[in-house]
Formats: structure tokens, C-alpha cells, sequence
């Protein structure tokens, strides 16, 4: 393992192996399908309304404790978005 991995020099000689289970072979097999490739593709979108959530609307701290709370904000910042959305679109309709 010298060859290659170590460095002349080097303040320490370490190298590192990357062990592969069954799950990762099992991924890359399926990033190679049409069904992924679909996928990907309309990613962007999703990726898009999460990031309005959480930046603009302070989806990714919860303001209040307890879980009760925490479900209030959720709803209602989702709440607010599909509202902006459903304006949007009645605007671009008139």
C-alpha cells in the first residue's frame, strides 16, 4: 500500500480504504435506469420549494418548543406557500 499512497515527506503516513457494501452497488445500478433519470430531472423543482421553505419562510428552525408547536409552524408555512402559489397562478390567469 506504500506505493501510491504515501507521500515523500509527509508529516504522517496514513492511508485510507474505502469498503463498498451491497447498497452502494445496488444505488449505482439504479442511477443507471430510465426510472432515475426521470427522477433527476424534475429534482430542481423540489429542490426549489425546499429552499423557499426553509429560507424564505423559516422552515428549517422551529420557532416554538414541543411537537405540538412545531406542527402548527409546518402547517402553516406550507400553508403560506401553496397560498402564494395558488395566487400566482390566478394572476397569471386574469
Amino acid at each position: 500500500m506504500r506505493k501510491g499512497c504515501y507521500k515523500e515527506d509527509a508529516k504522517s503516513k496514513k492511508y485510507s480504504v474505502t469498503i463498498k457494501l451491497d447498497t452502494h452497488a445496488e444505488q449505482a445500478v439504479f442511477q443507471n435506469t430510465e426510472a432515475f433519470k426521470q427522477l433527476a430531472e424534475n429534482r430542481y423543482k423540489v429542490e426549489a420549494k425546499n429552499s423557499e421553505l426553509k429560507n424564505g419562510h423559516g422552515y428549517d428552525t422551529a420557532s416554538t418548543a414541543g411537537f405540538l408547536g412545531m406542527e402548527i409552524q409546518g402547517a402553516t408555512t406550507i400553508f403560506a406557500v401553496n397560498l402564494k402559489r395558488i395566487l400566482k397562478l390566478l394572476n397569471k390567469n386574469e
